[in-house]
């Protein structure tokens, strides 16, 4: 038996990116006409719920009429967060936002539930929301959110992560799975599956690691790291080891490990193995060379070492990787 009808509000911040948003709202509104067609009740009762009555996006492009306001809006089982368009932390400045923020912690200490399309997660993040807790997010912002949100516990490696009536998710149009993930939940298995098959949705997938690009995290004040940052990138196919590269740039071992690892958030070994592994692919998304080739070229030498290190940070093989983008 499914349970009663979910009351949604799809929240419209100021500056927010309405096209996720719309997705999630036509993928719950799929999932309400599967159910009709198959003699159910619908399910998810939406509203979008602003600061103010009508809100301006997209640098005024677009007009959007709020269907209830923060103060009008009523019982709310849960909450949905887009995205902002901006990524530079702008969102959480305005006024009508602020409002929103409190409105969103208020609602979860409440004991309603709070999801977040992609960056959203920043919302919930200022709303204290996530702090103490894990949290998935797009792979491009992941270090940043981490600078800004420290008490957070900042992933992206899965596409969707729940914790205590906390939903957060991927990037970008991955966010449908965590729609998918919410019509399962409240509307059963069938329906979900259904709306995969309609949006032609990959229902399998479950990691982010195929899609992400790394470029190591230089936003920081180290002027000597970033120098062995650059060093790295234009030589990471020659032998360095962390002695060679504290003897280059005169600092002991123990100190270039402790501030390369303070200022980028990886260790000196985890970054030169993850520059390796994006030349990697990109030499196996252009080039002919096999996969040995592309192993020898990106500085490895041992097969197995290769192999598991491609694996640990894209989440397949090198061969899997080279059929996906032949």
């Amino acid at each position: 038996m499914l349970p009663r009808m979910k009351r949604v509000a799809l929240l419209v911040p100021e500056d927010a990116n309405i096209a996720p948003l719309e997705n999630a709202r036509h993928g719950f509104l799929a999932a309400n006409a599967y159910l009709a067609q198959t003699g159910a009740q619908p399910c998810f009762a939406l509203q979008l719920v602003a600061a103010t009555p009508s809100v301006r996006l997209d640098g005024g492009r677009v007009q959007l009429q709020a269907d209830a306001t923060l103060e009008s809006v009523g019982p709310v089982d849960l909450c949905l967060v887009p995205p902002p368009l901006q990524e530079d932390g702008s969102l959480l400045l305005s006024p009508g936002n602020r409002r929103l923020i409190d409105w969103v912690g208020a609602h979860y200490r409440a004991g309603g539930e709070v999801a977040s399309l992609c960056m959203g997660a920043a919302v919930l993040a200022a709303a204290g929301v996530l702090d103490g807790r894990r949290a998935v997010v797009h792979w491009a912002v992941q270090q940043a959110y981490a600078q800004r949100f420290p008490q957070v516990q900042w992933a992206c490696d899965g596409v969707v992560h729940y914790e205590n009536g906390i939903y957060t998710s991927g990037g970008a149009f991955s966010a449908a799975h965590l729609v998918l993930h919410l019509i399962e939940k409240y509307a059963g298995r069938d329906t979900a599956i259904w709306c995969a098959k309609y949006f032609q949705l990959d229902w399998s997938r479950r990691s982010q690691q195929p899609f992400a690009i790394f470029s190591g995290h230089k936003a920081h004040a180290d002027d000597v790291v970033r120098a062995v940052q650059e060093y790295i990138e234009a030589h990471y196919a020659e032998r360095l080891t962390i002695e060679t590269l504290a003897e280059r740039f005169i600092l002991g071992r123990r100190t270039l490990e402790r501030r390369f690892r303070h200022a980028t958030g990886n260790s000196i070994v985890e970054y030169l193995q993850r520059i390796r592994v994006e030349a990697a692919k990109r030499y196996l998304e252009s080039s002919r060379k096999s996969v040995a080739e592309v192993m020898y070229e990106v500085g490895y030498n041992d097969t197995k070492a290769f192999r598991d290190t491609f694996a640990r940070y894209c989440g397949m093989t090198p061969l899997s990787y080279r059929e996906r983008y032949l």
